[in-house]
């Protein structure tokens, strides 16, 4: 597998795990069920990327991205520390936007840093910043 490629797809990976964290952290303080079943639909595409992105790897025998547990119980305690005194929708949404556009920007420059890498990788990089974009939007509607 191309260095190029590895990198793309575990930046994709890397996305992907801190979109399902951050979901999966903010699940348990929302009442909204509709708000509720919005996230819980972007957590499964979010884990249908990131599989497609380990399907590539595991094809091309690449190194599979490992998170570490230091960044997960950051991103949790970040996360908490936000919601301490507001767990409103609006407030919940806006953490959420904030979250897609860093995941968008990372995308950026590893495309940036890795113009060598193969059709495939960057086709699922620009898939999931699609995906980022209109969760972007889809989360307006809750502000």
């Amino acid at each position: 597998m191309k260095h190029d490629d590895a990198k793309i797809l575990q930046e994709i990976q890397r996305n992907t795990e801190m979109g399902m964290t951050a979901i999966e952290t903010i699940l348990d303080k929302i009442e909204d069920d509709e708000f509720s079943l919005q996230l819980s639909k972007q957590s499964l595409r979010y884990s249908e990327i990131h599989n497609k992105a380990l399907d590539q790897i595991l094809n091309k025998e690449g190194e599979v991205y490992h998170g570490s547990q230091i960044n997960d119980l950051m991103l949790k305690g970040s996360i908490h520390v936000n919601t301490a005194l507001n767990i409103s929708k609006e407030h919940l949404a806006e953490m959420m936007i904030q979250g897609s556009n860093r995941g968008i920007t990372s995308m950026w420059k590893a495309l940036r840093h890795n113009q060598l890498a193969g059709d495939d990788a960057v086709e699922l990089a620009k898939e999931l910043m699609d995906f980022e974009e209109k969760s972007i939007e889809c989360m307006k509607e809750y502000l």
